[in-house]
C-alpha cells in the first residue's frame, strides 16, 4: 500500500506526454478540487500523491509547494466551498454572498496570471531559496 504514490509516479512519468501537459492535468485536479474540498483536506490526500509524480518529472520540489499554495488560495474564494467569503460573509452580515463571491472574482485572473508567470519562470519562486544554499 505504501510504494502506491510511487508507482503512479512511475505510471505517469512513462507515459508518451510531455511533462507539461502532466503537470497542467495536475494543476487542473487542484482548480477543480478546490471548489469542493477545504485546503487542508485537499493538500493532506494529493501532496503524497503529486509529490513523487512531480520529482520524477523533473520538477523543483519547493517550486511545486508555491504552485500548490497559489492553487489553494484559488479554492479559498471559489464557490461552493469558498471557505474566506463565508468567513467575509460572518463578518459582514449585510452584504449578500453572491456579492463577497463577485467582488472575490476579480482575484481569480490575477492568480491563474501569477500561477502562469511562475510556469514559464520559476526562478522566481526559487530565488530567495537558491541564495540559502
Amino acid at each position: 500500500m505504501t510504494k502506491i504514490p510511487f508507482e503512479l509516479a512511475e505510471w505517469i512519468g512513462g507515459l508518451p506526454v510531455h511533462r507539461i501537459a502532466i503537470f497542467l492535468a495536475i494543476v487542473l485536479m487542484y482548480l477543480i478540487a478546490g471548489c469542493f474540498i477545504e485546503v487542508l483536506p485537499l493538500i493532506m490526500l494529493t501532496v503524497p500523491i503529486f509529490f513523487p509524480v512531480i520529482v520524477a518529472l523533473g520538477f523543483d520540489p519547493i517550486w511545486f509547494g508555491v504552485i500548490i499554495v497559489l492553487l489553494a488560495q484559488i479554492g479559498l474564494i471559489t464557490p461552493p466551498v469558498g471557505v474566506s467569503a463565508f468567513v467575509v460573509a460572518g463578518v459582514a452580515k449585510d452584504v449578500p454572498l453572491e456579492t463577497i463571491f463577485r467582488g472575490a472574482a476579480i482575484f481569480l485572473p490575477a492568480m491563474v496570471i501569477c500561477i502562469i508567470i511562475l510556469m514559464i519562470f520559476p526562478q522566481i519562486a526559487l530565488f530567495l531559496p537558491n541564495l540559502m544554499k
